[in-house]
């Protein structure tokens, strides 16, 4: 069984695509056979895996939804990419954002994503998504299409006051469009031990959301050693293997499994 993850938050900067690369290594370092789908106009994902230039690529995310759209034929291994850490990664680039304002008049529109997702299913163990920091359309496709939904926060106060619109986002894409769809839970990140103030957030967000939607007990901790290993295009796994953030997505790796 696959299992289908959508990393989501319309706030930019709380580590989603650092997130989705490293428990995407992290699972496949265990073992399993993960894709993972760029599903923001800006590449994060892809470039900090190490592909760079996306808009010069031929094949990516919007040139196969684009296709869906026409009803032409889709290759499921076409676009795909290999990265050296055992993944697989389907690219996107700019092209995905005027996409989405074309998407406005497409029939079944919020199902444009799972389309694809639903023909690669049975290729993969995980399939992890990394959405554009917005509750547009690709990112409503990216959650019609997903089992279940982890929330990445970072630990300060703006990223968590806006964390209610996007659950509201999640509860009305589950009663209209995917009634299977859960919330995995949230993922705190960049967190500053030291600080009262990281303290501070964390207890906000427990006792806010606690009682609703789990907590993931692994935290990403604050550390230029993960920016340097986006940088590099290569896992925390492989920049810094014994670090703290490594340690820390081995650890959360692993309570995502026992969540399947």
């Amino acid at each position: 069984m696959c299992k289908v993850i959508a990393f989501a938050n319309q706030k930019g900067g709380v580590t989603k695509s650092t997130s989705t690369e490293n428990i995407g290594i992290g699972l496949a370092r265990l073992g399993k056979k993960v894709l993972l789908i760029d599903a923001d106009g800006q590449g994060s994902l892809t470039a900090s895996l190490g592909f760079r230039n996306p808009d010069s690529m031929e094949v990516t995310l919007p040139t196969i939804l684009e296709r869906i759209i026409e009803d032409e034929e889709v290759n499921r291994n076409e676009g795909l990419l290999v990265h050296e850490e055992g993944i697989y990664l389907m690219p996107c680039n700019i092209e995905l954002s005027a996409l989405e304002v074309s998407m406005s008049n497409v029939m079944r529109r919020e199902y444009i994503l799972k389309e694809y997702v639903d023909m690669q299913r049975e290729n993969f163990d995980f399939i992890l998504i990394d959405c554009m920091p917005s509750l547009g359309m690709i990112t409503v496709n990216a959650l019609t299409a997903a089992d279940s939904v982890i929330i990445p926060v970072q630990a300060s106060y703006l990223p968590i006051k806006g964390l209610e619109q996007l659950i509201k986002s999640i509860s009305m894409v589950k009663k209209h469009l995917n009634p299977s769809l859960g919330v995995d839970g949230i993922l705190i990140s960049m967190v500053d031990e030291r600080t009262r103030f990281s303290k501070d957030i964390i207890e906000l967000l427990k006792e806010n959301y606690g009682n609703a939607i789990h907590i993931f007990k692994s935290m990403i901790p604050k550390s230029v050693r993960a920016e340097e290993s986006t940088a590099e295009g290569i896992s925390i796994y492989k920049h810094d293997p014994n670090g703290k953030v490594a340690i820390a997505y081995e650890n959360l790796t692993r309570e995502v499994l026992a969540n399947v």
